[in-house]
């Protein structure tokens, strides 16, 4: 098959004189039907190219498989009379959603099943089911839950009935994907956000369950810079209702225990200052980095928002990132040294959570009670699976009282963790998370897989991946590069990798996977770049600037024709990311912009292998973004080398919804990056 070859149309775009000429710009015409007709070219020479692939691929395939436990029960959250869990059979493509009515966790054994969701059974014939969002009502009888079947980021409410199993006639379409419903304590009302016509979430409602009734507009967020997500207070006492963009956050509180009252305005908005509200005591907890850059604890009392006092010092050298109150204690999250912690408040300080290995990840596992006696923590590592602790909130005390199975052999002390640091080109010391088997290196410079994100203070953090077993066991070492523009480091180490210090983010990655090189680990043979949506910028970026370091660049879902989505405010999510990327409608950020734009600087030079997705459906990612920097590589690229184009036509930003579909994707890229590398 002849590689697919797109049509060229003439078109301009002209701003602060100048001149970027775009003919692959009719590519934005969905309807227009040569657009999918060259998606669909695309998809039958990926195809061909992985035909002869195919037995490599579903070896990885089934390896990857043979790691799917026979069961997989996530540990059961005690809310108020029940115990709610979720657990995947071994055969399943979706989770099953369940409870267990029992007095304490010691009589779960005895205590029947009762299904809240079967994911399975509500995807039906569908290729593609999300459910994003659950939520139950106070008294346990009624579940809310967002579900969408297209990839987009429009849900829709459904209400369940838990006494008797039906759905009830409450439907709410253009539901926001995120942090969007909550229940009044009474059970009677649900409020939620929609999004507008560009699917930017700034709509709340108030509606009331059973009444086909107009539902009430309670706020409308009219800046298009901003958006609006909503979550309930620890304790259920209020809804916090978050206007918010990348500089600023507007608080407001809706008082969930009487419904029909004034929103309240907590701190008007001020540019720079963002911050964020829990509730406990007679108190509002605010986290704010209002003179304090990674944030600081304070807190008012209900009745008077304007008097506020310190809980806490400020120490600079913890970044701390949400408040979670418990009944008789506070607990902090946040990070420090690179990675996340957990801190109590003791004699107004802080006390941290110490933990056996040198790199780990934390979480406080959600959906608990407010009173009860433990708190969940969740711990993980790049070597030790989900672990679940039990702390006795009185006590301190920890237990570990669930650990995710691993189905195979495993043997954690034949792999090897560890952080590393590189110096980046001004001197700032980059850190970096790597994991192999410990015989990966004994024959020198080994295949080698760097990923990295470095966006919207996102931090990539240690987790482990049981299907990553296998990919290690060929020898393969996986290194994550912790680049600025994540929060690793403090909210500093986001400041330094956006806007116009983005340049910093794509130095950084180049400058690791020369120090990776230079080290002994791997060679430019043996190394392959891979990032996804914001990450495959990143990569993308990469390959123009210095694409001879890598075999093989994987861009998932990459954010490439910057210019060109950041100046057309009727694109999903434009206006929201201009304090992220900069608005291309001022000169300076225009020129700063297209300096790295991955689809205006496509070269006439070599390339390395390209192994590129997108999805028909991507509200965050226009299909079009990464169709047309392949059509501009395939014209102007010198080498020989793949190029290949993967369309999901029927899913958007995060492809497959099934985990054997994720799998089966999953390993067609590992199949085409190890025939690149030489990975037997």
């Amino acid at each position: 098959m002849k590689v697919p070859i797109a049509k060229r149309e003439p078109f301009v775009h002209e701003i602060h004189g100048d001149v970027r000429e775009d003919d692959y710009y009719w590519m934005r015409d969905r309807s227009n039907p040569d657009v999918v007709e060259y998606l669909e070219e695309e998809n039958a020479y990926y195809r061909e190219v992985m035909t002869p692939l195919e037995k490599q691929t579903n070896e990885i395939y089934e390896g990857m498989v043979a790691r799917v436990p026979e069961a997989e029960v996530k540990v059961p959250v005690q809310n108020g009379a029940y115990f709610y869990y979720s657990r995947y059979d071994k055969e399943q493509q979706y989770p099953v959603y369940a409870r267990k009515k029992a007095a304490n966790r010691s009589l779960l054994a005895e205590a029947s099943e009762e299904i809240i969701l079967d994911l399975n059974e509500l995807a039906g014939e569908d290729d593609y089911l999300s459910v994003s969002l659950q939520r139950l009502n106070e008294e346990q009888t009624k579940l809310a839950y967002l579900e969408n079947r297209d990839g987009s980021d429009r849900y829709t409410i459904y209400v369940k009935d838990l006494q008797t199993g039906k759905l009830l006639s409450d439907k709410i379409s253009d539901v926001y994907i995120y942090s969007s419903v909550e229940w009044s304590q009474c059970g009677t009302y649900l409020f939620y956000v929609t999004v507008d016509e560009v699917q930017r979430p700034c709509y709340l409602w108030r509606h009331e369950v059973g009444s086909t009734e107009p539902d009430t507009l309670l706020y409308e967020e009219k800046d298009s810079t901003f958006a609006l997500i909503i979550s309930k207070t620890q304790n259920g006492k209020y809804i916090t209702v978050n206007s918010g963009s990348t500089m600023t956050d507007e608080v407001r509180l809706v008082d969930a225990e009487n419904p029909l009252a004034p929103v309240q305005l907590v701190d008007e908005r001020r540019r720079g200052i963002k911050y964020d509200v829990e509730h406990w005591g007679e108190d509002l907890l605010i986290l704010t980095n209002e003179d304090a850059l990674n944030f600081k604890l304070v807190r008012c009392s209900v009745k008077d928002f304007s008097k506020r006092e310190e809980v806490i010092p400020y120490d600079e050298n913890r970044y701390l990132q949400f408040v979670y109150p418990t009944l008789s204690k506070l607990f902090i999250y946040g990070r420090a040294n690179g990675l996340t912690q957990i801190w109590t408040i003791e004699d107004n300080s802080l006390q941290q959570l110490i933990w056996d290995e040198s790199l780990y990840t934390l979480s406080i596992t959600g959906g608990q009670s407010y009173d009860s006696p433990e708190l969940l923590v969740e711990y993980e590592s790049l070597l030790t699976p989900d672990t679940i602790y039990s702390l006795q909130i009185a006590t301190g005390e920890k237990e570990t009282i669930h650990t995710a199975t691993v189905n195979g052999a495993y043997h954690p002390e034949d792999y090897h963790q560890e952080q590393l640091w590189a110096t980046a080109r001004d001197g700032v010391k980059v850190p970096l998370m790597a994991v192999y088997k410990k015989a990966a290196l004994d024959n020198g410079p080994a295949p080698l897989i760097l990923t990295g994100y470095g966006s919207y203070g996102a931090s990539s953090n240690p987790y482990f991946n049981a299907y990553r077993l296998p990919i290690l066991d060929k020898g393969v070492i996986f290194v994550t590069a912790q680049v600025r523009g994540g929060s690793e480091m403090g909210r500093h180490w986001y400041e330094d990798g956006k806007t116009h210090q983005k340049l910093n983010s794509f130095y950084d990655f180049i400058d690791v996977a020369r120090f990776l090189i230079e080290e002994g680990y791997t060679t430019t043979n043996q190394i392959a770049a891979r990032g996804g949506s914001a990450g495959g910028l990143l990569v993308g970026a990469v390959s123009n600037m210095e694409g001879s370091l890598f075999k093989v660049i994987v861009p998932e879902v990459p954010f490439v024709d910057v210019l060109t989505t950041m100046l057309d405010e009727t694109i999903p999510l434009t206006t929201l990311e201009w304090d992220e990327w900069g608005n291309p409608k001022n000169e300076e950020d225009y020129n700063y912009m297209k300096s790295y734009s991955p689809y205006d600087n496509v070269e006439e030079k070599d390339y390395p292998h390209l192994y590129i997705t997108t999805g028909l459906n991507d509200p965050r990612v226009a299909y079009w973004e990464p169709a047309k920097w392949v059509a501009r590589l395939r014209t102007m690229k010198t080498d020989n080398n793949t190029l290949v184009l993967k369309t999901n036509m029927g899913a958007g930003h995060f492809g497959a919804s099934g985990r054997f579909d994720q799998l089966k994707e999953l390993a067609e890229y590992y199949a085409f990056v190890f025939d690149k590398l030489g990975v037997e």
